[in-house]
């Protein structure tokens, strides 16, 4: 009986370490923060999922662009890289990736092209002039309110101007069906929330991961176009797209 009673301590107070790791994904704060943020750097699937989404943008060299949890500033490395007349904000929650990105651009924070900023979705800050694109990478499971969030953001881009939401699912069970049925629960979100011309891409990683774009649209025709091809312009019923 001891033995299982000292199993069993043991089993939740590993299930206590992994709960409090995870949590360090959504806002990481002290030493495992700084460790969670070497982990997102040095993650492949974390670097190939970041540059992906970037490369679904069509980055111009004067846009200006807005991300959106920046982590440890590898997609805003990249974005300034293509960008290089154009402006790069980013915002994000943990003050210990705010260190991280700013040491990882740094000579773009010195020139004016990149601006990194402690901050969150749920409180945007004003901006002078609107974005050309903006982009999110595996943050959007944390925002509250979704759908008022993107809303928001699409008030701060010009007409035209892009979105992309990208999300893998991390932890035990993800698999690719569960990346599929989050990005079409995104795509519906995005639609809601007025963006045009969404479409699903998908990343082969293990498990896939999804993009979902969308645009902001000069006029009301709006709708949804899945990576299969199928075209849902037009359609307003969310409903189907849900989990």
């Amino acid at each position: 009986m001891r033995r299982l009673s000292n199993r069993g301590v043991v089993v939740n107070i590993t299930k206590n370490i992994v709960k409090r790791v995870r949590s360090q994904f959504g806002r990481p704060t002290g030493f495992s923060g700084r460790v969670v943020g070497w982990i997102m750097a040095l993650r492949s699937s974390n670097r190939r999922r970041n540059l992906w989404t970037v490369s679904l943008l069509d980055v111009q060299r004067r846009d200006r662009i807005l991300e959106i949890g920046f982590g440890p500033g590898i997609a805003v490395k990249e974005i300034s890289r293509l960008a290089v007349e154009g402006y790069v904000c980013g915002l994000d929650h943990s003050e210990e990736m705010l260190r991280q990105a700013t040491r990882r651009n740094a000579d773009a924070i010195r020139t004016g092209q990149v601006d990194l900023r402690l901050g969150s979705v749920d409180c945007l800050p004003l901006f002078a002039e609107p974005f050309d694109k903006v982009l999110a990478v595996n943050t959007i499971m944390f925002w509250g309110q979704t759908i008022d969030r993107l809303k928001e953001l699409r008030c701060l881009m010009r007409p035209g101007g892009r979105i992309a939401i990208t999300h893998q699912p991390r932890g035990p069970g993800a698999t690719d069906a569960t990346a599929a049925a989050r990005g079409e629960k995104m795509a519906a979100a995005l639609v809601q929330a007025g963006f045009s011309e969404v479409r699903i891409q998908t990343m082969s990683l293990k498990p896939a991961a999804v993009c979902v774009i969308g645009m902001n649209p000069f006029n009301e025709n709006f709708g949804l176009q899945a990576s299969d091809g199928r075209d849902y312009r037009n359609e307003r019923d969310p409903r189907r797209y849900h989990e």
